[in-house]
C-alpha cells in the first residue's frame, strides 16, 4: 500500500484554525496547543515499521487507571466528562493527597487479559494500546523509579501490562503503550502538577522529565517484549530536546514501533487527528482516528450511550475511506471489567468484518475522497468495495463521476451465491441495479471489478434516489469565512464541524454538482445561529429561492424550498445569508432530494 497519499483540498483550505472567543472555544485552542505540530515522518523505506498501522486500520483503545476506580462518582456526587480527568480542577478537583489514597482501595480482582484480548480480537483489531500512565501519573505497571503505581499502591500487587503483553502475543495482537509524557499532575515538576517536593524544594520540569518521565518511558519499552507503539499525548510546553530523547529511547529499545504524532514538534511518525475526529474528505500521510465506544474515555458509572454495531462500522469504513486508521477505545470498570455492552457491540461488528475482511484491512482511500450518499467506498488495486449504509428505496446505487469502465459488479454475502448486477452507464454515472431481496442485515457490500484502477471526476453529483448532503467544508467562498470549529457537548465529548459564517452583503458558498435526474429538488441547510435568519439559495443562470427560518445553537437542518435543475447536466448552486444576524449564522451543509 502506497504510505504517501495526495494532499487533499481541505487541508489547504482549512490551514489555519479559527475559533470563536468562547470558553469552550478557548479551551478547544488550549487542547490544539497541548496536541502539538503534527508532521508525518515516517519514509517509504521504514514501511515494514509500519505495516501493522497501515495495513491493519483498526485497532483498540484502552483507558483504564486508578480513575476507574472512581468512576466519575466522588464523594456521593457525579461528574459528567470524560473518567480519566476526574481528578483535574475542570472536575471533581481533587486533592493529590486524597487521590494518591484512593490507590489503597484499587483492586480489580477480575481483570482478565486473556478476555479482552480476546475481545480486541472477536472484533477484528489488530493491536491494542493502552494507558501505561495517564495525565493523573498513576501508572499502571510496575515501575520501579516511582511508587505511585498499581503494583506497590494498591492491594491488586500484579502488573497486568505483562499479562496483557502474553495475551497479545497468543493471539497474534500488536501491543502499544499510551504515556502522558508532559503532564503529570501528582509527580513535581510535572506538566500541570505540583511545583514543590514533599521536602519542600521547588522544582522544574527537568526534575519530573529526568526523574520520572524518562525512565518510566526505558522501563516501558524494554520490560514487555516488542511494542507496536508508542502514544504520547498533550506535549504542550515540553521542551523539544526532550521530546528528541524519547522518541531516541523508543528507536533504540523498540526498532519497529511507531511513535504517535502526539509527541510534539513533528518528531512522531504519523498525525493523530482530534479526539472523536472523523474527517468528512480524504487526508494526506499516515494518520488515525481516536474514539470512543460511548462518550467518555474512562469508565464513567452513568454512560450508556453505546454505539451500534452499524455506528461502529460506519466510523470505521469511513476513517479507512478517507485514507486513515481507526483506533476505538474501551473503558473498563474499576474491577477490571469490561462493560457488556461495549463488547457485545465490539463483537457483532467483528463478525462483519470477519465476513468482509477485505473492505477493511489493506486497503486503500475513496476516489471520491468523501462518503456518498448511500454509504463509502474503500480501494485494493481495481476493486471497490461498497458499503451501503442506507438502502435506496428503488434499490438503484449511483457511482457519480467514474470515468473507469466496470467489468462486474456483485452482492456479497448472500445466503445463495449471486449473479452479476445489471450495470449501466448514462451522462457519467454508473448505476448498479440491487437484487429485491438482500439477506446481509448490517451492512450490504457490493464488490465491483474495474477495468483498471479507479478514476473519478470529483464534481458532486445529486443523488437521484437519496438525499445527498454536501458539506460546507466543500464550498467555494466568497465574501464569508470558512472555518474549522470543535466544542465539547460534555467536558471532554468533542464535536467537529467545518463552517461558513460572519457572511457580508453578497457572500456566498457555492458548489459545481452534477445532475442526472432533472426535476425539483427540496432544499434543506444545516446551520445554527441566532434568531431568525433569511437564506438565500441559487443556481447559477436559473431559480432563486429564499426563506427565513429560526436559529439553533447545535446545528439542525431547516427546508428552505424547492429548486428545479431542468435539465441533467452541471450546475453552480450557491448559498447566502440575507438578512439576520449575519455575523453568528453558520452554514454546516446543503441538503438536496428528489421530489416525486
Amino acid at each position: 500500500m502506497a504510505i504517501m497519499r495526495r494532499i487533499s483540498r481541505t487541508n489547504i483550505i482549512l490551514a489555519v484554525l479559527v475559533l470563536a472567543v468562547t470558553t469552550e472555544d478557548t479551551y478547544a485552542q488550549e487542547m490544539d496547543k497541548m496536541w502539538g505540530e503534527q508532521v508525518m515522518t515516517l519514509k517509504a523505506a521504514d514501511a515494514e515499521r509500519g505495516q501493522l498501522f497501515e495495513e491493519g486500520n483498526y485497532a483498540m483503545f484502552i483507558h483504564w487507571g486508578l480513575y476507574s476506580h472512581i468512576g466519575n462518582l466522588y464523594k456521593g456526587k457525579t461528574y459528567y466528562g470524560i473518567g480519566e480527568w476526574i481528578m483535574n480542577r475542570r472536575m471533581a478537583n481533587i486533592p493529590i493527597d486524597e487521590y494518591k489514597a484512593l490507590a489503597g482501595k484499587f483492586d480489580p480482582v477480575k481483570f482478565d487479559a486473556d478476555e479482552i484480548a480476546r475481545l480486541a480480537k472477536d472484533a477484528g483489531m489488530k493491536y491494542i494500546v493502552i494507558t501505561s500512565k495517564h495525565h493523573d501519573g498513576f501508572a499502571m505497571y510496575h515501575s520501579k523509579v516511582n511508587k505511585f503505581n498499581i503494583v506497590d499502591a494498591t492491594p491488586f500487587g500484579r502488573d497486568p501490562m505483562k499479562e496483557l503483553a502474553k495475551a497479545c502475543a497468543k493471539y497474534g495482537l500488536g501491543l502499544g503503550f499510551y504515556y502522558s509524557h508532559n503532564q503529570d499532575w501528582t509527580f513535581p515538576g510535572g506538566g500541570n502538577g505540583p511545583k514543590k517536593t514533599e521536602d519542600g524544594r521547588t522544582v522544574d520540569f527537568k526534575y519530573y522529565y529526568e526523574n520520572k518521565c524518562r525512565p518510566q518511558v526505558e522501563e516501558i519499552t524494554t520490560g514487555y517484549g516488542p511494542i507496536a507503539i508508542v502514544w504520547f499525548d498533550t506535549p504542550g510546553r515540553i521542551p523539544r530536546e526532550y521530546v528528541e530523547e524519547l522518541v531516541q529511547i523508543v528507536r533504540k529499545n523498540q526498532p519497529k514501533a511507531l511513535v504517535s504524532g502526539r509527541a510534539g514538534y513533528g518528531l512522531g511518525d504519523y498525525q493523530t487527528l482530534g479526539d472523536m475526529e472523523v474527517p468528512n474528505e480524504n487526508v494526506d500521510g499516515m494518520w488515525e482516528t481516536v474514539d470512543t465506544t460511548n462518550d467518555s474515555w474512562a469508565y464513567a458509572w452513568y454512560d450508556n450511550y453505546w454505539k451500534t454495531p452499524r455506528e461502529i462500522l460506519h466510523r470505521l469504513v469511513s476513517c479507512v475511506g478517507r485514507g486513515g486508521t481507526y483506533m476505538l477505545n474501551i473503558g473498563p470498570r474499576g474491577d477490571g471489567t469490561v462493560p457488556e455492552l461495549a463488547a457485545r457491540t465490539l463483537r457483532k461488528a467483528g463478525q462483519w468484518i470477519k465476513r468482509y475482511p477485505q473492505v477493511v484491512y489493506g486497503t486503500d482511500a475513496s476516489p471520491w475522497k468523501h462518503a456518498l450518499p448511500w454509504g463509502d467506498v474503500t480501494v485494493r488495486g481495481s476493486t471497490l468495495f461498497l458499503c451501503v449504509f442506507e438502502m435506496p428505496k428503488d434499490g438503484e446505487l449511483y457511482l457519480p463521476g467514474l470515468k473507469t469502465g466496470v467489468k462486474s459488479a456483485r452482492l456479497l454475502g448472500n445466503r445463495k451465491k449471486q449473479a452479476e448486477l445489471e450495470v449501466q452507464t448514462t451522462n457519467g454515472w454508473t448505476r448498479i441495479q440491487l437484487p429485491a431481496r438482500i439477506t446481509e442485515k448490517v451492512v450490504p457490500l457490493v464488490q465491483v471489478e474495474l477495468e483498471a484502477e479507479p478514476e473519478v471526476d470529483p464534481c458532486w453529483g445529486i443523488d437521484p434516489s437519496l438525499e445527498t448532503r454536501v458539506l460546507a467544508q466543500f464550498a467555494e467562498v466568497t465574501g464569508a469565512k470558512q472555518e474549522s470549529k470543535k466544542w465539547m457537548e460534555k467536558f471532554g465529548e468533542w464535536k467537529h464541524v467545518v463552517r461558513v459564517w460572519q457572511w457580508e452583503g453578497g457572500g456566498k458558498a457555492s458548489w459545481e454538482v452534477d445532475v442526472l435526474k432533472a426535476g425539483y429538488y427540496s432544499v434543506d441547510l444545516t446551520y445554527s445561529g441566532e434568531g431568525r435568519i433569511v437564506w438565500g439559495v441559487n443556481i447559477a443562470g436559473g431559480q432563486h429561492i429564499q426563506n427565513q427560518q429560526n436559529s439553533s445553537h447545535n446545528y439542525q437542518k431547516f427546508p428552505i424550498g424547492w429548486i428545479s435543475f431542468p435539465k441533467p447536466g452541471r450546475y453552480t448552486v450557491s448559498v447566502s445569508c440575507l438578512e439576520g444576524n449575519l455575523a453568528e449564522a453558520s452554514l454546516k451543509a446543503i441538503h438536496f432530494t428528489f421530489v416525486d
